[in-house]
């Protein structure tokens, strides 16, 4: 887990491929896996709803300044840290080795959890609309299985083949949601002004449930840390990381605030939280932003804009394959879990096995919600969703302390403080609190009793316990001097 070169390779053989990827290919990865064309679609009508009504732009803006802090700790993090592991390698270097694989579970699970519920969310789209399209009605899971084995193609394949299929499909969704807001702001809305006052003001920020809506934004934006996840496979990992890590933050936060705004704007200040309603009760929250684009654009645009958000689905799902690959990869060379998930492809340099060992996880978690019967959405999506939220929040207080405690160790490392001790101390409180909202309102994001909310929620610890109690086992299983590497590399 350091930036040596030779880190990269395994007991097994070759590592992954090196200077395969560039800053931007690494930014489209991090799109992908952010996939803000499904918060939108999703999260901001509920955020407005059931959240802070006009102020939910500023909700988004508010939890990007967070993300921003906390990504001051986690950059400075990568430039002495390159490794596939990612948020496992720098609690592991931070917190120590135990603690380290206690991040590496939850990482582990919560990026299965989210893409399970990316998963079970484009099998019923994707069923609907083929369906409107052309008559053929499928069950949900026979679309999923399908994306489930094109993934695994895509897996397969050079990691740059990905990015760049992913750039095009990043270029034609955002280029449309900004055309749209674009268009909006020249017709001038409904009429009703721009809606600066009633949406840019603390008033706005503060009013119904701002701690909903925060809830919300935080689920849009999780996705942006994968970036370290490439850091091996990046060309000049110390700057190509750290510039893609601020620049997706920023592109995320600014095209929630920029969309969620002319939206509003689009359905007219007065009634866009109404329009919002009628949306979510109809069961179909996307209409919310479909119709604004049938109103402005014309016809075709909800048809396009139900192709992109499939596409979006499907981007997303590639993108935490990748990362979930990757984080297996890294535990079967350390050791921790069978070596031979260390294995990378002969001619792509890709982590092969990893990758077959993830779609296979997959397909195992999504089988009894097909056998029982149950509703995709009401189960897969918004408990995975949940689950992913609360995981990946504390892997980012986890990650901020060890932050904090690793530059405080080391102190030669980087001598600034802002980026060493402030702002790794301040963002593991606010982490900390934005993980409080989340569990004081998980049942609003989750949409389940709270019985199963309870077992939902116990998962992560679970998770979290598992990896730790890994350490022990990983110990007793390695060699010394393999065991030697890894106690200097997480300790």
């Amino acid at each position: 887990m350091s930036a040596d070169p030779a880190a990269t390779a395994g007991p097994q053989g070759p590592g992954l491929k090196r200077d395969a990827i560039s800053a931007a290919g690494i930014v489209f990865l991090v799109l992908a896996a952010a996939s803000p064309l499904i918060g939108l679609t999703g999260a901001v009508p509920a955020a407005m709803v059931v959240g802070n009504g006009l102020g939910a732009p500023l909700a988004y803006a508010v939890v990007g300044v967070i993300v921003l802090v906390f990504a001051v700790g986690f950059v400075a993090m990568s430039r002495h840290v390159t490794n596939a592991g990612a948020l496992y390698a720098y609690v592991g270097r931070g917190l120590g080795a135990r603690m380290g694989l206690g991040a590496a579970g939850v990482a582990l699970w919560s990026y299965t959890a989210i893409q399970a519920s990316v998963y079970g969310f484009f099998g019923v789209v994707g069923s609907a609309t083929l369906d409107s399209w052309t008559g053929l009605k499928l069950p949900w899971w026979v679309l999923t299985v399908a994306l489930v084995l094109l993934v695994q193609v895509f897996g397969y394949l050079h990691i740059e083949l990905g990015a760049r299929v992913l750039a095009v499909l990043m270029i034609l969704e955002w280029g449309t949601m900004l055309v749209l807001g674009l268009v909006i702001l020249a017709k001038g809305g409904t009429g009703e002004g721009l809606g600066v006052s009633q949406v840019f003001s603390v008033e706005s920020l503060l009013a119904g449930a701002p701690g909903v809506a925060l809830v919300f934004g935080f689920a849009s934006m999780f996705g942006f840390e994968s970036s370290a996840i490439y850091g091996e496979e990046a060309r000049n990992p110390e700057r190509s990381v750290p510039r893609a890590t601020y620049l997706s933050i920023v592109l995320i936060t600014a095209f929630f605030l920029f969309t969620s705004w002319t939206l509003i704007v689009g359905h007219g200040p007065a009634g866009a939280v109404a329009a919002a309603g009628k949306a979510l009760e109809s069961g179909d929250p996307a209409a919310y932003v479909f119709d604004a684009g049938g109103t402005y654009l014309g016809s075709w645009a909800p048809h396009a804009m139900s192709v992109f958000v499939i596409t979006s689905m499907f981007a997303a799902a590639l993108a935490f394959h990748n990362g979930i690959s990757r984080y297996l990869f890294t535990l079967g060379r350390d050791g921790v879990l069978p070596r031979g998930l260390a294995a990378v492809h002969p001619r792509t340099r890709a982590p092969h096995v990893a990758s077959v060992t993830q779609s296979v996880s997959i397909l195992v978690l999504i089988t009894p919600f097909i056998i029982a019967g149950a509703d995709p959405v009401a189960t897969l999506f918004f408990w995975g969703s949940g689950v992913a939220v609360v995981g990946i929040v504390t892997l980012y207080a986890l990650t901020s302390a060890a932050a904090f405690r690793y530059f405080r160790s080391h102190p030669g490392q980087d001598s600034r403080l802002w980026h060493t001790r402030i702002a790794p101390l301040l963002s593991v409180f606010t982490m900390i609190g934005a993980l409080a909202l989340v569990l004081k309102n998980i049942d609003t994001l989750v949409g389940a009793a709270t019985g199963p909310t309870v077992v939902l929620l116990l998962t992560v610890p679970v998770a979290f316990l598992l990896g730790f109690a890994a350490y022990s086992a990983a110990r007793r299983r390695l060699d010394p001097s393999a065991q030697a590497g890894l106690v200097d590399e997480l300790t």
